[in-house]
């Protein structure tokens, strides 16, 4: 026997597709949020591991900082070590210079003249005195550029003066400790 429908096929294919279609955007719609979802939480887990790292970047920037000021003020205890030593080691060194300045410094005087002061700043000495005449004057500023002690001695000042009949020379100079000497000391 045949068998007649006496439905229109065609509203039937219709609906059929109608549901085909909301069953795909369905599913469509479940793989979409899903992919979202799964993306969203991917950014959330990169931004949570990023700021993670950045809070750990900045403990280990703070540890760096604390060990730099650390390290700054370790190398000024060094320097005023060895500003310390420096001046200890000059101290020991002159300990004897001055000895030998002294030493030379009377035993290029001549008979005759005196010394009634003696300043001295750096290498250069500046020396007041009186002597008998002119001459000694003279002969003291000879035998100290003679000396090995002392070089470029310079007269600055000589002034004849008279007391009690008795003449004399009030005199000023200059000279510096010998810089071959300095270094041999060392």
């Amino acid at each position: 026997m045949i068998k007649i429908n006496l439905l229109d096929w065609r509203e039937t294919q219709r609906q059929e597709r109608q549901k085909q279609f909301f069953i795909s955007l369905a599913v469509a719609a479940l793989i979409g949020a899903g992919v979202a979802y799964a993306m969203n939480a991917k950014v959330v887990g990169d931004v949570d591991f990023q700021k993670s790292r950045n809070e750990r970047l900045k403990q280990e920037i703070s540890l760096m900082d604390k060990q730099i000021k650390e390290i700054d003020s370790l190398e000024k205890v060094k320097a005023d070590l060895l500003a310390r030593m420096r001046i200890i080691e000059e101290l020991q060194r002159s300990r004897t210079e001055i000895v030998h300045f002294f030493d030379e410094l009377v035993t290029t005087a001549p008979a005759g003249l005196y010394l009634k002061s003696l300043q001295q700043k750096d290498r250069t000495t500046s020396v007041n005195g009186v002597a008998e005449s002119n001459g000694r004057v003279s002969t003291y500023i000879r035998n100290l550029d003679g000396s090995p002690w002392f070089e470029k001695s310079r007269l600055i000042v000589i002034q004849s003066q008279k007391d009690n009949r008795r003449r004399h020379s009030d005199f000023q100079l200059q000279f510096q400790t010998s810089k071959k000497k300095e270094e041999d000391g060392q």
